[in-house]
């Protein structure tokens, strides 16, 4: 008795079975196709893609500046509009070099009201002077004077000058202002502030930050547009898929 060598199952029919493809590996996939057969719209790519970057570098930048000064402004304004109402010290700007190296031109001096009776030999003090237009005057003590009233008479030196000052003051009321602080150079800041070219750059350049500021934010309007219109093409791409 003889067997047939077995033969493959063949498929009979109209059509034959399609046997499953694999993907080559390495390949990258194609694009799915809509219907009409052409590949799906991909976004389009941004051809300037560091412009936003330094777009919001710019913006950022403004802004930093913009937070600084108003910030610088703001203490000013504190410390000289507001301090001394609330906290009760005064300010003055030394205009002369009396008082170098302690005390600079320029520099402002922070004073505080004390006792006139513990005035002493060393402090620096801010009072009017009896002569001339009574300006008021910012030295060191070197002579304390007790008058048969009662009342303090002192005698002043500026630390850079050679001699005492050609006058006794005697204090007014029963306190004196003396120094408590210096802050350097802020009083020339102000004067330079007050002058017209200053207040004239000030204007110009806060009117080119406002420019800035504008174009900044129009900038920003044409991102986020850019933005919608990719993403809208994306979505109808997918719709026609």
């Amino acid at each position: 008795m003889s067997t047939a060598a077995p033969h493959a199952a063949t498929v009979v029919g109209r059509h034959r079975a399609a046997a499953p493809q694999r993907p080559l590996a390495g390949r990258p996939a194609r694009p799915l196709a809509g219907r009409d057969g052409r590949a799906a719209a991909q976004p389009p790519r941004d051809e300037h893609p560091r412009a936003p970057r330094v777009r919001r570098v710019l913006r950022g930048l403004v802004g930093l500046v913009t937070s600084l000064v108003l910030l610088v402004c703001a203490l000013a304004f504190a410390f000289l509009g507001v301090g001394p109402h609330l906290l009760g010290y005064r300010t003055s700007t030394m205009l002369t070099g009396s008082m170098e190296p302690g005390i600079m031109p320029g520099d402002v001096v922070v004073t505080t009201p004390e006792p006139a009776s513990e005035v002493a030999v060393g402090d620096v003090i801010s009072y009017h002077i009896p002569v001339e237009d009574h300006r008021v005057e910012t030295h060191r003590v070197v002579e304390v004077i007790t008058n048969d009233d009662g009342t303090i008479a002192v005698r002043t030196q500026g630390d850079n000058n050679e001699n005492a000052d050609p006058w006794v003051a005697t204090l007014e009321g029963d306190t004196v202002w003396e120094m408590q602080a210096v802050v350097p150079k802020l009083g020339t800041v102000i004067r330079a502030l007050r002058s017209p070219v200053v207040q004239d750059g000030v204007l110009w350049v806060a009117l080119g930050g406002a420019l800035l500021l504008g174009m900044s934010l129009i900038w920003s309007g044409d991102d986020e547009d850019e933005t919608d219109e990719d993403e809208t093409d994306g979505v109808a791409a997918g719709e026609r898929t």
